[in-house]
């Protein structure tokens, strides 16, 4: 960093509140925020991770790449108050109030060492290590600094396992109360923790203390060069204490011994504590009570500002970008450029902010909070990065800024209230693919129904004689999320980043997936790497049955060209950790059935008898002739067409059963389960979804009209008109026999060809290539749950409230495989490592237009499932794990340059 440079003149207390600011206030863009059970007391960041200390004693670990948490380490019995990395990023330090010292090893997340000292020093506040000396230093509750030479550590004695600070008589819990009875200790003084154990344990010698190196708490510690200026190459350690001095200490090349050299006061009588420390060069910052900021310059050694914050009590300070970061006990962060003015103040937590770290990560640079809110929050502050630094922000950055723009569009394509959001999210869509070169399009559908945007990426030139060209398929319109009920964690139109996951309606279905595809595209022309033309089209109407698609499409069919692969990425994998590609749709047949008499709404008790025919009777008495036992479809031929089981795809349904009761073993039975998802996918089925009736809703009505809505899903091989016309005909049949008087209408609504793909083809062979490629292997996961099978051993028919009936195996929904999908931590060192080939497997949910462009274009089709099972789809709280989006990229990115090539 250049530094925050100092004034130079006589000491002065300076007010920045009543400084006129110079510049317009800059306040950070919320990125992405974590949420733990927890209050968080320490942060560290390396380059790879954000390291988290929390007040139940555990560290957690998450990637500065995607935000997922990769670990939850549980390191101490007491509270994480302080963490330091060692310079090359190999070691973590961890202090609590246990009081003890770990260090591990941030590859594997192992201990390494545990170090304690001799004397019981209540709680570690904070710890430094210096890598020149091999030295760890750590500041206490008793006023003490200690250190622990780690060059030392072989050569030294064993401690005795009693001199642990947990096996130690305590003062209180080991007393003798009246008549010599001792009060018992707690039992959680014993318990062992699950990450805290191996390593080697060492002690602090004795003659390794300064006693009382602050009149006060030693609450916090620095390390650096460059701090005395006529030995600017010496390593020299900070403190700052509750007494409100800040000492300089000289450090010993032998053995890490400290010496004090000098103390920073400001001459007041009682000087107030000092809660946090940051140095830029020659420039010390102080944190102090009641939001006062210190400005140490320590070449003369003297205070040179004193400004006063919004923060309360300064707890953290934070230094980038020639930015000071400076949070505390209001939960506001306040921020302040080289000449000392403000330049942003903004609420940060709703509690106390107890840790903060900046750090710079892929040219993008980051603050990050953590509070007793139990957050972690992360900002971007790219006014802390050289203006040059802008055009470096990876394009997985710029992907996610678009997408926060295309989820902020209402595309709501059922509502017409929402149709001038539907041409502007289009709109925006469109100058997405012009910004990026592509040749652009909009496609007019039958009004009133919304446009096609239609893009075309060009391959290089040299291959335009044999160039190939990739057609991808999404939708740009969402289904409604009005929020009545207040479900929604956050608005459902603003991206929202949280937990490794982003938020927002449509940003799985299907807008992440779209702008995924368009960066992958995006990225190998700007690399001159794409050797096919892709050309896209998004339709807006997907979600509304793809109303006026297929007329449009034929109608441009010249402009669109030949097609050699269709790819579409519109769906979901079956948990929350395994990749999949989908190989067959379910079609849809949307039917409404009326019944109608000729005379008006009836009185039951006036006009009711058993000559009236009566619609909503023979409603019901149709209907029940379209099912019988079970759901079984009596439409007759109805099941003649679907195409039997091959034993090819029978061993599809091993893999699948096999690797999803390897990670959640409550699904039970293999077999069970496998019939469960063959129900779902390959075969057909029939739903009444609702009935509606004429006249007041009471129950002396007779109504003159009586409708319901149903649906058929269709599997391959049942073509949608034929089972159409067929069921209208059998209903029309089963309703002369009723001699009835009303008339029947029987509306196909609806309907969309079932799909069935080649999963044997170059297209879903290059899927499965780049998948592997690109996710790698992957490590064994198991729930962490009651065994399925000691809990289903128990006789379901002891019960007398259960009827042997109600003993047939419930189908395993969407919903279980979603809610099942639980992962434990797994240390990346288990050698228990899986190839993440992914699954091949079917859906019940229909896609209106995949067939269609299949037969249309003669091109074959192939789907990509970029979410998880959790992703709550079509649900309050839709997510897209941000991980998944990333490699979804990478996936599209691997295809698009690889199948011209087969």
């Amino acid at each position: 960093m250049a530094g925050i440079p100092s004034y130079h003149g006589p000491s002065e207390r300076y007010d920045s509140e009543k400084a006129a600011p110079q510049e317009p206030s800059r306040a950070p863009m919320l990125s992405h925020r974590m949420k733990h059970d927890k209050s968080i007391l320490a942060l560290v960041v390396s380059s790879r991770n954000i390291f988290a200390g929390t007040q139940g004693g555990e560290i957690l670990v998450y990637s500065l790449e995607t935000y997922e948490r990769q670990k939850v380490i549980e390191a101490h019995k007491g509270s994480v108050l302080g963490f330091c990395l060692s310079q090359d990023q190999a070691l973590l330090f961890s202090c609590a109030t246990d009081p003890i010292v770990n260090v591990w090893c941030t590859m594997t997340f192992t201990r390494l060492y545990a170090i304690w000292s001799t004397y019981d020093i209540g709680d570690i506040f904070c710890v430094a290590y210096s890598s020149y000396h091999h030295t760890v230093y750590l500041g206490a509750q008793n006023t003490s600094i200690q250190w622990y030479d780690l060059k030392q550590k072989d050569s030294r004695p064993r401690p005795e396992l009693a001199s642990h600070p947990s096996e130690r008589k305590d003062r209180f819990f080991d007393s003798a109360g009246p008549g010599g009875v001792h009060t018992p200790r707690p039992n959680s003084t014993h318990t062992s923790i699950r990450d805290a154990i191996g390593g080697q344990n060492l002690e602090i010698d004795t003659q390794d203390i300064y006693q009382f190196a602050h009149f006060g708490y030693v609450y916090c510690m620095l390390l650096g060069r460059g701090i005395l200026p006529d030995a600017p190459s010496d390593e020299v350690l900070v403190s700052g204490g509750g007494d409100g001095r800040i000492q300089l200490w000289s450090i010993d090349a032998k053995g890490g011994a400290i010496t004090k050299i000098h103390t920073l006061e400001d001459g007041r009588d009682e000087g107030e504590s000092i809660l946090s420390l940051a140095r830029d060069g020659s420039f010390l910052y102080s944190g102090r009570l009641d939001g006062e900021i210190n400005v140490w310059d320590l070449e003369t050694r003297q205070l040179v500002r004193s400004l006063k914050t919004e923060t309360d009590d300064v707890l953290t300070l934070s230094l980038g970008g020639g930015l000071l970061f400076a949070g505390g006990k209001s939960g506001f962060v306040q921020k302040y450029n080289q000449h000392y003015e403000t330049v942003a103040s903004f609420k940060a937590h709703g509690g106390l902010i107890l840790a903060s770290a900046f750090t710079t990560y892929n040219d993008k640079a980051t603050y990050v909070t953590g509070g007793n809110d139990n957050t972690i929050v992360i900002w971007n502050v790219q006014d802390c990065v050289k203006p040059m630094a802008n055009a470096k922000r990876s394009n997985n950055d710029l992907m996610v800024e678009s997408l926060n723009q295309f989820i902020s569009f209402r595309t709501v394509s059922s509502l017409p209230k929402y149709r001038a959001d539907c041409r502007r999210g289009a709109s925006f869509l469109r100058s997405i693919f012009q910004n990026f070169g592509a040749a652009t399009e909009m496609i007019n559908t039958d009004e009133p129904y919304n446009p096609i945007v239609f893009a075309k990426f060009r391959g290089n030139p040299t291959t335009a004689a044999s160039r190939k060209t990739i057609l991808f398929y999404g939708h740009y319109d969402v289904i409604p999320a009005e929020d009545e009920q207040g479900k929604w964690k956050h608005d459902p139109f603003t991206l929202t980043g949280e937990g490794g996951y982003l938020y927002g309606r449509g940003i799985s279905d299907n807008k992440g997936p779209i702008m995924a595809a368009i960066y992958a595209a995006h990225e190998l022309a700007n690399e001159h790497q794409l050797g096919s033309d892709i050309i896209f089209l998004i339709e807006g109407e997907e979600e509304s049955g793809s109303r006026g698609f297929a007329r449009a499409i034929q109608a441009k069919k010249g402009l669109i060209g030949d097609i050699d692969w269709i790819l579409l990425a519109n769906s979901y994998w079956l948990d929350d950790f395994v990749p999949c590609l989908t190989y067959g749709l379910r079609g849809v047949i949307h039917a409404t059935v009326e019944i109608a008499s000729k005379h008006p709404d009836l009185h039951s008790g006036v006009d009711g008898s058993a000559l009236l025919d009566e619609p909503l009777k023979d409603l019901v008495l149709v209907l029940s002739k379209l099912t019988g036992n079970h759901g079984k479809v009596l439409i007759p031929g109805f099941y003649d067409p679907i195409l039997p089981l091959t034993a090819e795809e029978k061993h599809l349904y091993s893999e699948i059963t096999e690797t999803l009761l390897r990670s959640n073993p409550e699904l039970g039975d293999p077999e069970e389960l496998a019939q469960s998802l063959m129900r779902r996918w390959r075969e057909a089925s029939l739903t009444i979804h609702r009935f509606q009736t004429s006249g007041p809703e009471n129950s002396t009505i007779i109504p003159r009209l009586a409708k319901a809505s149903l649906s058929l899903r269709l599997v391959p091989n049942q073509e949608s008109a034929d089972v159409a016309q067929t069921m209208k005909n059998f209903l029309n049949a089963e309703f002369a026999k009723l001699d009835s008087k009303n008339a029947l209408t029987v509306t196909i609504d609806h309907q969309a060809e079932p799909w069935l793909g080649d999963y044997n083809n170059e297209i879903f062979q290059t899927l499965e290539s780049a998948i592997m490629s690109v996710w790698g292997p992957t490590h064994s996961r198991r729930r962490s749950s009651v065994n399925f099978l000691k809990s289903s051993s128990t006789d379901a028919t002891s019960s007398p409230h259960i009827a042997p009936s109600d003993v047939r195996p419930s189908p395993t929904t969407s919903n279980t495989l979603a809610n099942g999908a639980i992962e434990t931590e797994t240390a990346p060192s288990d050698p228990n490592l899986l190839l993440r080939k992914p699954l091949y497997i079917r859906e019940g949910g229909s896609i209106p237009s995949i067939r269609f462009l299949e037969k249309e274009f003669g091109a074959p089709a192939a789907h990509l499932p970029c979410g998880q099972a959790s992703d709550s789809a079509h649900l309050d709280n839709e997510r897209l794990r941000l991980v998944n989006l990333y490699k979804s990229k990478m996936i599209f990115k691997k295809v698009f340059k690889e199948l011209p090539m087969k």
